[in-house]
């Protein structure tokens, strides 16, 4: 009972916190890397590796790409072998009104197992994801006060995540977003073995205010992998893959074409489902609301009272979207209404023969 008023109390706090939803203005999109663990905290010791040490190593170098970028903001949980508390983590994220906190770690096993997955908060779907979660989670032993910092919660007991789901609801559409296309570009760009994402009980992503997930970059306990991770190349391929991944979801909010990394050097990515189409095929914009793994019925319940709901399936991810306006002006108005609805994270898509095409200038002026 004590779990769930403290959840609702984290709930109302959400709802009249500033929005850290990105939108179209002078704001900066800012995204907080968090590489996990951290001074008295070595995180796993697979084959004697330090995955505090290799996940600072990707935190920084993704942090330094991302850097480059034309209006984002990079902040660090920590920049060097320092212990930070799970708290204090989602404290600098918060304070910094992030529209993103990624957080970066690298998984254990008893058996050889391999490849790289991404998570959101959320109920163990099975026991395997509530083994990773509980190996993070187990680091607030090393805090004294830890049975009153986070108040009574147990990582060894799967109840005590029911509290924590509740408080990063507002935000998982977003994070599931977010987190598919970071573990698109592991599996596109590295050929990465696809862990998929998935939701599990991860403590450091219960108090943050803004989408958030959690990457475990490959296993250390695999003698291959491990030794990928802790090389100089595997670190660069990684942190380079969650950069490019993190400016395409900035790309998803703000509604233009992701072109590449500006260190680029390789021919811009597009998709066939983003070019721009030649046809004289008439364009179209709708708003696209909500983004999820879960293939939700059409219907008014579901969408806050709203019809004219429509579906599109792109990878693993279903995103529903709001009308279909003959204008860029009109589907902009129907923005403002979307928000006072509660859909604040709304943004115009265009589109040609149900194909999505990149918004541009002279679409935005008629």
């Amino acid at each position: 009972m004590r779990f769930i008023k403290i959840a609702l109390f984290f709930v109302a706090t959400v709802l009249n916190f500033h929005s850290n939803l990105y939108a179209q203005n002078d704001k900066p999109f800012t995204v907080v890397i968090d590489a996990g663990h951290g001074g008295k905290d070595p995180g796993n010791r697979g084959n004697k590796y330090y995955e505090k040490k290799i996940v600072l190593n990707v935190a920084l170098k993704t942090g330094a790409i991302l850097e480059k970028e034309k209006g984002v903001k990079v902040v660090y949980t920590r920049k060097s072998d320092k212990y930070i508390t799970l708290n204090g983590r989602a404290n600098i994220a918060n304070k910094a009104k992030a529209d993103l906190f990624v957080s970066i770690h690298c998984d254990a096993h008893n058996s050889n197992a391999y490849g790289a997955g991404t998570f959101v908060l959320g109920l163990h779907r099975n026991q395997d994801n509530f083994r990773i979660s509980q190996k993070e989670n187990a680091v607030i032993f090393l805090e004294d006060n830890y049975e009153q910092e986070y108040d009574g919660f147990d990582p060894n007991n799967p109840e005590s995540v029911i509290s924590l789901v509740l408080m990063q609801e507002d935000y998982l559409n977003q994070s599931i977003e977010a987190a598919n296309y970071i573990q698109q570009s592991f599996v596109k760009n590295l050929k990465r073995k696809n862990r998929t994402v998935k939701q599990a009980g991860f403590l450091v992503l219960r108090n943050t205010y803004m989408p958030s997930v959690l990457v475990e970059t490959g296993f250390l306990t695999n003698s291959r992998e491990g030794a990928y991770l802790n090389s100089k190349r595997g670190q660069t391929e990684m942190s380079r893959a969650i950069a490019k991944a993190i400016m395409k979801y900035k790309s998803s909010l703000d509604g233009t074409l992701f072109t590449g990394l500006v260190m680029d050097t390789l021919p811009v990515e597009t998709t066939s489902s983003a070019t721009t189409s030649s046809s004289a095929a008439a364009t179209t914009f709708r708003i696209q609301i909500a983004a999820s793994t879960k293939k939700m019925a059409l219907k008014p319940y579901n969408f806050k009272g709203l019809s004219e709901i429509s579906r599109i399936k792109t990878g693993s991810l279903y995103r529903y979207y709001y009308g279909s306006f003959s204008s860029y002006k009109l589907a902009k108005r129907a923005v403002s209404k979307l928000a006072k609805k509660g859909y604040k994270g709304a943004y115009i898509k265009a589109f040609e023969s149900n194909k999505e095409v990149s918004i541009t200038h002279e679409m935005k002026s008629k």
